[in-house]
């Protein structure tokens, strides 16, 4: 299995590096393009995969290719490419808001193509992934691919109809839990602890509550109620949670971004 990234920025070089790091496919069997040399030279370095700068390399060296540029810049990346041979290769877009019947339209004929919405987490290893085959990929391919997702976090197959929802829920929610860190890390400065040391704090507890919830199955009620005590210091807080709209504001913020996410 031989893999092409188009892009080599965040998003990419994440996918690339934990792919590798697997052991599912080795560096030798992996091509990375990008338009600017001193992005390819940090990826050969990093990684030893194979560079160029022309994205039709990547095409004909790879069975499986990732399109890993941003949406502005897809339908230029594409016009490029679209008129090479992709009978016995699979395409896998991870462009937000780019759907499976809008990709097939700018290629301009029937592909096998995965539509994706990872997150940033995958930086660390600890990434989401929603994986939407259109109805020529084989619950083979599909297999592999998420597989190579699985490489950097957890990925799941879901219809394509939920993509959107995927953007709110945990393409673009990393960014509302840093928000909720730092304030959290804020209020603990305010009574005089150290920002570096609160934001440690914080952030463990924020992981350490994600765990809980992934590892015993239980509902986050559940758990919320056991950290709860009758009277106690906790209940408060979560009272003055409730009076600020704490819940509400969370679920609007993802109606917005969904919203957002369509019009795209």
């Amino acid at each position: 299995m031989k893999i092409g990234f188009i892009g080599t920025g965040n998003m990419g070089s994440a996918m690339m590096g934990g792919i590798i790091s697997s052991g599912m496919v080795e560096a030798t069997d992996v091509m990375a393009t990008d338009i600017f040399q001193a992005a390819l030279d940090r990826i050969s370095e990093e990684f030893g995969v194979h560079t160029s700068t022309d994205n039709r390399d990547a095409v004909e060296f790879a069975d499986i290719i990732f399109l890993a540029v941003k949406p502005q810049f897809l339908a230029k990346v594409v016009d490029g490419i679209k008129d090479m041979d992709f009978s016995d290769k699979l395409v896998v877009s991870i462009a937000a808001g780019q759907s499976l019947e809008r990709l097939t339209g700018m290629f301009g004929k029937e592909l096998k193509l995965i539509r994706v919405m990872p997150n940033t987490p995958a930086l660390v290893g600890e990434g989401m992934s929603a994986l939407s085959p259109n109805e020529l990929v084989s619950e083979d391919e599909a297999a592999t691919v998420l597989k190579l997702f699985e490489a950097f976090g957890q990925a799941e197959i879901i219809p394509e109809r939920l993509q959107d929802a995927v953007v709110g829920i945990s393409g673009s929610s990393p960014a509302y839990v840093y928000m909720f860190i730092e304030a959290l890390a804020d209020g603990a400065v305010a009574e005089g602890m150290p920002r570096t040391q609160a934001y440690k704090f914080a952030a463990q507890a924020v992981l350490g509550s994600a765990k809980m919830v992934l590892e015993t199955g239980e509902h986050p009620g559940v758990l919320k109620d056991a950290v709860c005590s009758p009277g106690g210091t906790t209940i408060e807080a979560v009272a003055a949670l409730e009076a600020a709209g704490f819940r509400s504001a969370v679920i609007e913020a993802e109606r917005i971004c969904i919203e957002k996410s369509r019009d795209l």
